[in-house]
């Protein structure tokens, strides 16, 4: 057997192995070459053994690193004692604390004990230090010698003190002055209050109530009355024969002939509650001999608890506000008319009033109110476009007016319808007479 090339030549070669002879067999049976599969075999042969073989050198180098690597940690961990002995040593020299010579230079510069240590020399040099500032403040706050540069500070001082005391002392005479004007003054004040609240008490008494807000209310209604022809007499003073409750009486249809009933209003510039309220309404519709009653107040702040304005209690009695710098007398003109209205369908004794017609033509006039008084509310606050504002106003109090009138004819027309002649009409509303 011999190499020749990058081949192995063998002659005369017999192979005897089992598992060989058999695949070579099987190969001949089948009618394959068995000359490839005998190749096939030696190629894959020769390479399982070389691998065997780089693995048997691999176990080798292992095996005598791992030697070598003891034998160095052996060495190194010897040297690492006598290098860490040997650095003990130095510190120990170093730092010991009964021999080192760090430690004793440390304890020269640093200890208490010690005259030397950098403490005390720097405690002595700021003593001494002090010692000398405090005797040179001395001489210079204690000199008035003219080289002192403190003794013109000094004097300054001295002369600035002299003179606030004498400035403060002025002050505080202009200061007894202006408090003895004061108190006058503070006691005018509490004489003019006390009589404001006696006013103010004795108008919730009732002899004086409100007596201001009780003539714009009734000049308010008298202008109003004169539109629609009533009669208007304000009876506050007045006394009838069970009492007083009740300051403005109106007879509808006053003006032109015996009156066909009569509202009373009650003008209060307090607020009361619902039962103070009905029952101070009540005695005004039994003193006054009237068929509603109509309590006036000047906002809504003042309404009674628990009620609203422009709604009916019991049939025969109404709040509503009136404020002349406000809104003017438009609820009031409002409340007047459906008070009217109610007086007059209650006095009719016949069914031909469109009672429907009234009703709806009524709610129509109070969701008008009610976008007045919105955009009036917006007009308190706003700062641009106040004239279309108030255009608006002035249409919506136009319809107010419009469906109080239609109120009116509906009343009007049932009457006449069944009486057979017309009653006088009321004048025509002019414009001029009410105020927004």
């Amino acid at each position: 057997m011999r190499t020749l090339g990058d081949r192995v030549v063998a002659d005369g070669l017999v192979i005897e192995d089992e598992c060989a002879v058999r695949l070579v067999r099987e190969r001949e049976e089948r009618g394959e070459d068995p000359v490839r599969l005998l190749l096939d075999a030696i190629g894959i042969g020769a390479r399982v053994l070389d691998r065997e073989s780089a693995g048997a050198n691999a176990d080798f180098v292992r095996a005598e690193l791992e030697k070598v690597t003891h034998e160095f940690e052996q060495v190194l961990s010897s040297r690492t004692g006598e290098v860490s002995e040997a650095l003990a040593k130095k510190v120990d020299e170093a730092f010991g604390a009964e021999g080192g010579h760090v430690t004793k230079a440390i304890e020269r510069h640093f200890s208490d004990d010690s005259s030397a240590a950098v403490q005390n020399r720097v405690r002595q040099v700021v003593t001494e230090a002090l010692a000398q500032v405090q005797q040179s403040l001395v001489r210079q706050f204690s000199s008035a010698d003219s080289q002192n540069p403190l003794a013109e500070f000094k004097q300054g001082v001295v002369r600035q003190v002299h003179a606030a005391a004498a400035e403060q002392g002025k002050s505080l005479r202009a200061l007894d002055a202006r408090m003895a004007t004061m108190q006058q003054e503070i006691a005018a004040l509490r004489v003019e209050r006390e009589k404001l609240a006696e006013i103010e008490a004795e108008r919730e008494r009732g002899t004086a109530k409100g007596r201001t807000f009780e003539e714009e209310v009734a000049a308010a209604i008298d202008q109003i009355a004169a539109v629609q022809g009533d009669d208007c007499e304000a009876v506050g003073d007045v006394s009838d024969s069970v009492g007083r409750t009740g300051d403005v009486v109106v007879g509808i249809d006053g003006c032109s002939g015996p009156s066909r009933g009569r509202i009373v209003f009650e003008a209060k510039n307090s607020k009361k509650s619902r039962p103070d309220a009905l029952r101070e309404l009540d005695r005004a519709l039994e003193q006054r001999n009237a068929d509603f009653a109509v309590l006036v107040v000047p906002n809504e702040d003042k309404v009674p608890a628990k009620m609203r304005p422009l709604r009916e209690y019991s049939g025969d009695k109404m709040i509503v506000t009136f404020d002349a710098d406000g809104e003017g007398p438009l609820s009031l003109e409002l409340a007047y008319s459906l008070a009217r209205a109610r007086v007059l369908m209650q006095r009719s004794e016949s069914e031909g009033i469109d009672a429907s017609a009234v009703h709806d033509t009524v709610e129509r006039a109070l969701n008008a109110m009610e976008m007045v008084r919105a955009i009036k509310s917006t007009l308190k606050g706003a700062t641009t476009n106040i004239e279309k504002a108030r255009g608006a106003i002035d249409t919506m109090a136009a319809q107010v007016r419009d469906h109080l009138q239609h109120v009116d004819e509906l009343v009007r027309a049932s009457e006449t319808g069944e009486g057979g002649e017309e009653s006088p009409a009321a004048p025509e509303p002019d414009p001029q007479s009410s105020l927004i």
